[in-house]
């Protein structure tokens, strides 16, 4: 099973992710990490992703799918793959349809986090504020200046996606405002 896990920062897409890692044996492919492992990798894919990154511009969305394409080729002793902030835009979504139709893949559900920004905001400040009183630190940008910025990047990029994937009829909404075992749960009802 294929899934995307979309919603805007701080909907609490990584923690589910992980939960379906731990509990369906799933593929959870965050580009954040792809981008960090080949970066490292020393591979042909990872020595391109070095220069670009190096350069401080923007990797293409020609190697994030060249990254994805290898994590698909892999191997598939798994319960599929969770794309976790990718897509991001429709461009991207195009091009993820594509690639999984190539592969002989399909995407079988994408699953839209659906919060309030207000609840939002306050979630995240207090999980830093939570962080920084356990004697650990929080996420340079955890605050609520940068993630208004990131919600409003969300809403210009990626929020078309929810209509996209609608149309498509591969869209299912919940509650991402739930504690986590009850969004994990309504996933779960999903998934089946």
């Amino acid at each position: 099973m294929n899934i995307i896990l979309l919603g805007p920062p701080g909907a609490g897409k990584g923690t589910q992710a992980g939960k379906l890692v731990a509990e369906r044996n799933m593929v959870q492919l965050s580009t954040g990490d792809m981008l960090r492992e080949a970066r490292t990798s020393g591979t042909e894919m990872g020595n391109k992703v070095a220069a670009v990154m190096d350069r401080g511009d923007l990797v293409t969305d020609e190697i994030v799918i060249g990254l994805i394409r290898e994590k698909l080729e892999a191997g598939t002793d798994h319960g599929g793959f969770i794309f976790d902030g990718f897509p991001r835009t429709l461009a991207q979504a195009d091009a993820l349809g594509e690639l999984l139709s190539e592969m002989g893949q399909t995407l079988d559900v994408v699953i839209e986090l659906q919060v309030n920004d207000d609840v939002l905001v306050d979630r995240i400040v207090n999980r830093a504020a939570q962080a920084v009183a356990a004697g650990g630190t929080a996420r340079a940008d955890d605050n609520e200046e940068s993630l208004k910025v990131r919600l409003m990047a969300y809403y210009k990029q990626t929020s078309p996606l929810i209509g996209y994937y609608h149309a498509k009829g591969d869209l299912k909404s919940i509650d991402g405002l739930g504690e986590i075992d009850q969004v994990a749960a309504d996933i779960k009802g999903i998934l089946g």
